[in-house]
């Protein structure tokens, strides 16, 4: 049996004009306003029955392409767009699927995609380039990850976790460990949270500890601690967002050996958290998080993954269409 789910509520109406972006590159770009009209409209499609959800984008065509390699960011975004009826085009390795192979430029594919499709989507390995595809698009762009700058849609999937599992953001204190550095995931979710009444805690070794422009911006709207080491603010915290030490971004592969297990979660953390205490993590997880946690009240990663669905049907359904 499908478990329920409970309508999130914003304090606004809703209405088509209310979100004001014609593209999704960048948090930095989102009011407050945005996000909770995204976080109350992902919550009505969740609970929408598919028949009916099946009719906002018919006739409509997605892109998807992926630069970069993705399984859950890419499989979401397709079942999102599937799911509201719209037909799915694009690639998923560049190497063998795209023009980029014969050399390309971004630009020209961008050009020649936006002629096929009412919105793309696209994740690459290079910091700007989803800015760069918004300026000379014709058509909406959705960032699903360039580089390790920014990952709005993640963050936006784990605003709405949060609000979910504990009825509001403002007031909460929440962790983030692991690689601070380049962790995309991390950057957008920090810079989101600014907009809440939230302290963050940052823990993370001096070689992958949080970047002083995501500190200073943390402290307008809550305390702010930063330390290496895990167990020190544990009994705090109401959400520990974990990543993992990304092998991929790493210039030095010897110091990547050195640091790659700095922080593991298991069972000797319960103990030391909260009831109501959880975990998070945008996956996929290497070894920071131990299997033994995944059937404790605590692990609340996989409800994260699935939550991105309504999410980026949200974006979807509101964006498609709004620039000609």
């Amino acid at each position: 049996m499908k478990k329920k789910s409970k309508r999130i509520k914003s304090k606004k109406p809703e209405s088509k004009t209310s979100f004001s972006l014609t593209d999704v590159i960048s948090m930095q770009d989102f009011s407050k306003h945005d996000i909770e009209f995204i976080l109350e409209k992902a919550s009505i499609l969740e609970l929408m029955h598919s028949s009916k959800k099946k009719t906002i984008l018919f006739g409509k065509t997605v892109a998807t392409l992926f630069f970069e390699p993705s399984t859950r960011t890419r499989l979401s975004f397709e079942k999102a767009a599937q799911d509201l009826g719209a037909e799915v085009i694009g690639f998923a390795d560049p190497n063998t699927s795209s023009s980029g192979s014969k050399g390309e430029s971004f630009s020209d594919t961008i050009k020649v995609v936006e002629r096929y499709a009412d919105l793309i989507i696209a994740r690459t390995p290079i910091e700007g380039a989803p800015r760069r595809a918004a300026e000379i698009s014709s058509k909406p762009i959705i960032n699903a990850g360039d580089g390790s700058n920014q990952h709005p849609t993640q963050t936006l999937l784990d605003l709405y976790t949060i609000k979910k599992t504990f009825g509001k953001i403002d007031g909460l204190k929440i962790g983030f460990s692991g690689d601070l550095k380049y962790g995309r995931t991390v950057h957008s979710l920090s810079k989101a949270l600014s907009h809440y009444k939230v302290d963050q805690y940052f823990i993370a070794p001096k070689e992958l500890e949080m970047p002083q422009y995501y500190v200073e911006n943390a402290k307008k709207s809550g305390k702010v601690k930063l330390t290496e080491d895990l167990y020190k603010y544990l009994g705090e915290l109401d959400i520990l967002y974990a990543t993992r030490i990304q092998k991929e971004r790493f210039p030095d592969p010897i110091e990547y050996q050195r640091i790659k297990n700095v922080y593991i979660l298991d069972s000797k953390i319960l103990s030391k958290v909260k009831k109501t205490f959880k975990i998070m993590h945008p996956l996929p997880r290497v070894n920071e998080i131990d299997p033994s946690l995944d059937e404790t009240p605590h692990a609340l990663y996989f409800d994260q993954l699935s939550n991105g669905i309504p999410v980026r049907e949200a974006l979807i359904s509101i964006l498609a269409g709004v620039k000609k």
